[in-house]
Parts: structure tokens; sequence; C-alpha cells
């Protein structure tokens, strides 16, 4: 098995879960006391936060570059960036390192097609939803993409930084997310991206009429997949 780089921690609340669904899937596969292996960069999130909210892509970009170089020198073979909304970044990362960049978007995509769809909802943080790295990449893949409109997306937004991400779950937020969802199945959604990682903490299949895409499992084990790969 290739040796996976993580850039995580951002935030650690799903960082955990790329590692135990990274972890449980190698030891399903090789038994035992058998673990993935991994070399985990994860960032004081506060700091990327405020970098996002400022416009602060570009030294997000340096920042995020030199770490995955960092990684590749440490010994990773290829690379995650555990979470959607820095992959408006994944270019220049890409472009800098020697090892493959195991792009979130594409083992979405994947999966959507796999499921015989071609055309989703995508919720996630403002910077998902309205710029244009995210659904470009999905649309690549022959899939149409689905936004909400405001204020919808404000309150997508809002749980996840003033909730999500600081480890609050709430009912009354899960509603909310639900009514937006519902909204965009009328529209036409045949399926929901979950396109922040952390929205696997509020929201599950099981809560939603069609199918649901848990970004963190789905990149995670895309990863594990490619560390198997000739």
């Amino acid at each position: 098995m290739k040796c996976i780089g993580i850039l995580g921690g951002m935030s650690w609340e799903s960082s955990i879960e790329y590692e135990r669904v990274m972890n449980a899937a190698v030891r399903e596969r090789l038994g035992g006391s058998h673990s993935a292996d991994l070399i985990v960069r994860s960032y004081d999130f506060s700091k990327i936060e405020t970098l996002q909210e400022s416009g602060g892509w570009d030294l997000l970009a340096q920042r995020l570059t030199a770490d995955a170089l960092a990684l590749e020198a440490a010994g990773a073979e290829l690379l995650v960036i555990a979470t959607n909304t820095m992959h408006a970044v994944a270019p220049q990362v890409e472009a800098a390192i020697g090892i493959p960049l195991i792009h979130i978007a594409d083992a979405a995509a994947a999966a959507v097609r796999a499921a015989g769809l071609d055309r989703v909802a995508l919720l996630g943080t403002r910077y998902t939803m309205e710029m244009t790295f995210y659904s470009d990449r999905l649309e690549q893949h022959g899939i149409e993409v689905l936004v909400p409109d405001e204020p919808d997306r404000t309150i997508v937004h809002d749980i996840i930084y003033d909730e999500l991400v600081r480890g609050v779950v709430s009912p009354t937020s899960r509603d909310e997310y639900l009514r937006i969802i519902d909204s965009l199945v009328a529209s036409g959604a045949q399926g929901v991206i979950a396109g922040c990682t952390e929205i696997e903490l509020l929201v599950t299949p099981d809560d939603v009429s069609v199918p649901l895409f848990p970004t963190a499992r789905i990149h995670a084990l895309a990863a594990i997949e490619a560390a198997w790969a000739e």
C-alpha cells in the first residue's frame, strides 16, 4: 500500500472521519492489526477560516503547496486535501508536487455517475457553492449542478462555520438543511452532494429521499483504492 499524505484539520471534525474511514478500509481488506499508512498535516482551522474570509486564497495556496511538498519529502506517495472548500487551490498544489493528488470532486463525480445520475444539488460553504472550481469539475464529468438560492446559501454556509466545524449538531439546523434539500429536489435534483465534509455530521442518507453523496467518505475510500493501484 502506498503512503497517503493528508492535508487536514480544515476542520478536524471531518479529518477524523477521513482517518477513521481509511483505517477501517485497510483493516477490512488486510485483517488483523493492519491500518493505513498516513502522514497528516493538520491545521489550526481558525487561521484558515480568517484567510478564506479575507480573500487570502493566494496565501492559502502557498501554504498548502509548501506543506504538500513537505509531505511528499516525508514519504507520501499520493495526496488528499481533506476538505471540499480548499480544493479551490488544488490546481496550484497539484502543479507543484510530483505525486498524484486525488481530487474530491472527481471522486464525488464518479460516485454520482456510478449511481446513474446526471443532475445533483451541491451543498457546501459559500465558496464551494459560489466559486466555480467545484461545479466546473463536476460538469466536466457530465453532471449538472444545482445550488440553493439566497437566503438558503447563507443558511447552509453559516451552519457549517458557526456550528459544524465547532462540533455542534443541531436538530433545528438539520431541519433547515432538509428543507433546502427538498426544495432542490423539487427543482429537479436527482441526488445531493454533501460538498462540505462536515455536512455528514448533520445529514445522513436515511434523512433524504434521494441519494446523498458523503464526500469525506467517498474521497477517503478513493484514496485507499488509489493507494493499492499499480
